[in-house]
C-alpha cells in the first residue's frame, strides 16, 4: 500500500506541517485499531486516510483524520495534502475539483494553474468568553481577549504583539488542562517580524491531543479569519503561523464559509508493507 508524506502550507521542502496521505483501494475504511496504530506509527501530527466514494452525489472521497493518539473532526493542513496527492495523481475532476467527506461534513478543495490549493472549509465564528484565571502562570504573559470556536472546540487567546505569541513557552500539562483540547494563540503582526507580507501570527498548541505544537493549522485559521478580518476590515489575509517550521495560509472570508490557501510539497513517497 502506497503512502505519501506532504510538508502542507509550505513553498519548500521540512517547512509547514507534515502529514501522511493513505488512499485506500477499498470501499470502506479498515477498522479504526489499524487506523489509528499506522498513525501512532509515522507519529505526524495527522495522518490522512481516503477512500472513493460511489453511493453518493455530493462528495468524490471519504476522508478521515488521526493524530498519532486520536481521531479528530476538521484537520486543515491534512486536507491540503490530501488534494495535493490526488491533483498529482490525475485524481482531481476537470475543473481541478474535490469534494470530501467528513465528520465535519462535506469540504471541498481546488488546484490553481500556479499548483497552491484552496480549501472551502466551514468558518468557526469566534465569540468571546473570559480569559482563563490562570493564563499567566501557563503562558508567561497575560492574554488581552479570549475566544470559544463552538464546534471546532479551540480556546483562541490573544496577546498583545506578535514578539509576545513568538517567545511564548508554555507547559504542555498545564495548557491540557485548559477547558478546550486545542488552543491557539494569535495577535496582529508587528514591528520586528522576520517574515515580512502577513497580517496577523499564530501559534496552535493541543497537547491532550498528543500534539504540544502544531506546526501550522488550517481549521484554527477558520475562526482566525473572521476574528482578524473585522478587526481590520479585509476579507482576504495571510496568517503566518510561527512554529519553528512556520507556514503561512491565506484566508479569505466568505460569511459561513472560509477559503484557505497554501502550497504543498510531498516529500516522501513510500510503500507499507503491512496491509491495513
Amino acid at each position: 500500500m502506497r503512502l505519501r508524506t506532504v510538508d502542507a502550507f509550505a513553498a519548500r521542502p521540512f517547512t509547514g506541517n507534515p502529514a501522511a496521505v493513505v488512499l485506500l483501494e477499498t470501499a470502506a475504511f479498515p477498522d479504526d485499531s489499524r487506523l489509528q496504530a499506522l498513525a501512532a506509527e509515522l507519529n505526524l501530527s495527522e495522518t490522512a486516510y481516503l477512500h472513493p466514494l460511489t453511493d453518493t452525489t455530493d462528495a468524490d472521497w471519504a476522508l478521515r483524520w488521526f493524530t498519532p493518539t486520536t481521531e479528530v473532526d476538521m484537520c486543515g493542513h491534512a486536507t491540503l495534502a490530501a488534494a495535493h496527492v490526488l491533483g498529482g495523481d490525475g485524481l482531481l475532476d476537470e475543473e481541478e475539483r474535490v469534494r470530501f467527506r467528513t465528520r465535519s461534513g462535506v469540504m471541498g478543495a481546488s488546484r490553481a494553474a500556479d499548483g497552491s490549493l484552496t480549501l472551502d472549509f466551514p468558518t468557526a465564528a469566534p465569540v468571546p468568553v473570559p480569559v482563563p484565571d490562570d493564563a499567566r502562570e501557563i503562558f508567561g504573559s497575560d492574554p488581552v481577549a479570549a475566544w470559544d470556536t463552538g464546534p471546532l472546540q479551540m480556546l483562541v487567546l490573544e496577546f498583545a504583539d506578535e514578539r509576545t505569541v513568538r517567545d511564548l513557552a508554555p507547559d504542555p500539562a498545564a495548557v491540557a488542562a485548559l477547558p478546550a483540547p486545542t488552543v491557539v494563540v494569535t495577535a496582529a503582526a508587528g514591528s520586528g517580524n522576520r517574515e515580512p507580507g502577513h497580517d496577523f501570527v499564530s501559534r496552535v498548541f493541543a497537547p491532550a491531543q498528543g500534539l504540544p505544537e502544531d506546526p501550522v493549522t488550517g481549521s484554527a485559521h477558520t475562526a482566525l479569519a473572521p476574528l482578524w478580518s473585522q478587526r481590520l476590515g479585509r476579507a482576504a489575509l495571510t496568517g503566518l503561523q510561527v512554529s519553528r517550521r512556520t507556514g503561512e495560509v491565506r484566508t479569505t472570508l466568505r460569511g459561513e464559509r472560509t477559503l484557505l490557501t497554501g502550497r504543498a510539497v510531498t516529500v516522501l513517497d513510500a510503500e507499507l508493507l503491512t496491509g491495513l
